[in-house]
């Protein structure tokens, strides 16, 4: 595809090359305040986008963050990927930073999946249909967990299998330090 639009929001000091690098502090190709709508660009006209611990600063009231998920879906092409990365929210690296407003997760993802959504509506179950209401529709293709080192060598050499790993990360702090996921874009 020509003219492919890649956007690196929420960019800090990690600006990358072949993408528009966005910020609303520092030097970024372009500043703006991704809590500004409607953004500046056009609808479908976005085939990338990397997130890289932005979500995680971003609507801190539920309306907005709601109209950054809206603003995210108009300027994606159909199957356009968003990448992803933010802190766990039971480890240090969500908790101490008072910067960090809003917790994602992959299940938050799938609040805005139609696919989702009628599956949750088909067995009665009280999730909010997100997908639906705000007529968005993200399939999360991939999530992989980075874990807390300590954890992951414990992993790694055996000391733990993967149904005691599961059940520390539900019951202790520190244990998956962040997720990183694959979005698409579904039009």
């Amino acid at each position: 595809m020509d003219n492919q639009v890649k956007l690196n929001l929420g960019c800090g000091q990690h600006a990358l090359e072949g993408y528009i690098n966005v910020d609303k502090y520092g030097q970024p190709d372009l500043r703006h305040d991704l809590e500004s709508f409607p953004w500046p660009w056009p609808d479908a006209s976005v085939s990338e986008v990397l997130l890289n611990h932005t979500l995680e600063h971003l609507g801190q009231d539920t309306p907005t963050f709601l109209k950054i998920v809206q603003e995210l879906y108009r300027i994606c092409r159909d199957g356009a990927l968003i990448h992803i990365a933010v802190p766990h929210p039971r480890h240090d690296d969500f908790i101490n930073d008072p910067t960090h407003v809003r917790i994602i997760t992959p299940d938050t993802i799938h609040l805005f999946s139609k696919k989702k959504n009628r599956e949750w509506i088909d067995s009665g179950f009280a999730n909010s249909p997100l997908a639906i209401y705000l007529d968005v529709d993200f399939e999360l293709k991939h999530v992989n967990r980075v874990l807390d080192p300590i954890w992951g060598e414990k992993l790694n050499s055996g000391e733990l299998n993967e149904s005691q790993f599961a059940l520390l990360s539900k019951q202790y702090n520190n244990v998956i330090k962040e997720y990183r996921m694959i979005v698409q874009v579904i039009k």
